[in-house]
């Protein structure tokens, strides 16, 4: 037997949700490039994609959006898990986990919908109760993306922010075999049920090395401040030994495709003709840009050949900035995306019925002898 360190270039499964083309810097969801449904698709229509093979009608979208939507309100116990949380001033990330695992389970359909449509619930609810506001419940007439906003700031939003929200969770709704995912399948694999799969998927989630790195994003662009001083800042940070963060990834050798996806997505909304934001955040936009610039020239002139791009992380900051979310919710707003992907992995990996069962590469000795407490 050989040893794969993180199973590295190890087959474990066989999908029809994702491909990944880390060479070409090709992502196919659902058999759609990115690029071709991503802008264009509501998230229900991905949901739909990804847990049926293939993009619904009309009629068949309306009474799916509307078992999600009927999905939203979370049951008491997880109300009152939340509150709870909420006085202990607990981490949003760790409270989406604890209270993804307080729903019900019943059944595998039933617990993908109350997954999907209950996360949502989750973040906006305990946001709004960590800053001292009463939840603002579900709306039912609202779509998916609009009805998280809704219940994030208690209005109804505009198009512009609902399209650029859309395009977000869309973009990061599969991925491959990652770390959560494969979480997921692994837990699914033994017979459990979704909703302890999705609470371990969001367990791996929450490593800065997967789904926890959008936050530093945003921190380095406001220490930089202004585009004179990006190059000064960049080298600092190459000369001390430290990641830039948004560049680099585990499987890609080009430019993301989801970071060519959320630019344009973020450049659509911040240039809207009807946006009545702030300045800075126009100015935080063209500093975004010019500091991908000036990062990409460094990072081939201080690691020639790794060919280390933009990845999904830095374009994520951005959008989620502009929409007003704090980088506290970056990772939960992650998992909001994820949380489809995570399901259709798992009714999947429920079809195989197989558990994952890998061997380990023992390392140890062979023959040792006991010797008693007093002779050691």
């Amino acid at each position: 037997m050989s040893y794969s360190p993180g199973l590295k270039d190890v087959v474990a499964a066989e999908t029809r949700l994702s491909h990944v083309d880390g060479e070409a810097g090709i992502l196919v969801i659902g058999g759609y490039p990115l690029e071709e449904i991503a802008e264009r698709a509501t998230y229900e229509e991905m949901v739909y994609l990804l847990w049926h093979g293939r993009l619904p009608t009309e009629a068949a979208l309306e009474g799916f959006a509307g078992e999600l939507a009927a999905s939203r309100p979370l049951p008491g116990v997880t109300h009152d898990l939340l509150r709870g949380a909420a006085k202990e001033r607990r981490p949003v990330i760790d409270v989406v986990r604890m209270a993804a695992a307080s729903l019900p389970s019943i059944d595998d359909t039933a617990d993908a919908r109350s997954l999907v449509a209950g996360l949502p619930t989750i973040v906006a609810a305990y946001w709004r109760l960590l800053h001292g506001k009463e939840p603002v419940a579900p709306d039912a007439s609202l779509g998916h993306a609009a009805n998280l906003l809704y219940m994030l700031d208690g209005e109804n939003p505009g198009g512009d922010r609902v399209r650029a929200l859309t395009t977000y969770l869309n973009t990061v709704i599969d991925h491959g075999m990652n770390a959560s995912t494969f979480t997921a399948r692994v837990i699914v694999s033994t017979r459990s049920d979704f909703v302890s799969a999705v609470s371990g998927a969001i367990s791996a989630l929450k490593g800065p090395l997967h789904g926890g790195a959008p936050g530093p994003v945003i921190s380095m662009l406001e220490a930089i401040g202004d585009a004179d001083n990006a190059e000064s800042y960049l080298r600092e940070r190459l000369e001390s030994g430290e990641r830039l963060m948004g560049f680099g990834h585990a499987v890609y050798r080009v430019r993301d495709p989801r970071a060519d996806v959320l630019s344009r997505a973020a450049r659509a909304f911040f240039d809207h003709e009807d946006d009545d934001r702030e300045d800075d955040l126009y100015d935080l936009y063209d500093l975004a840009v010019h500091v991908e610039k000036t990062a990409l020239e460094l990072l081939e002139e201080y690691k020639p050949g790794r060919r280390l791009q933009t990845n999904v992380e830095f374009y994520t900051a951005l959008l989620l900035k502009g929409l007003g979310l704090h980088p506290d919710l970056f990772t939960p707003m992650f998992a909001v995306g994820r949380v489809a992907g995570w399901t259709a992995h798992c009714i999947e990996q429920r079809a195989v019925d197989r558990i994952f069962r890998p061997e380990s590469l023992y390392s140890g000795e062979m023959a040792r002898q006991w010797t008693p407490r007093d002779e050691r």
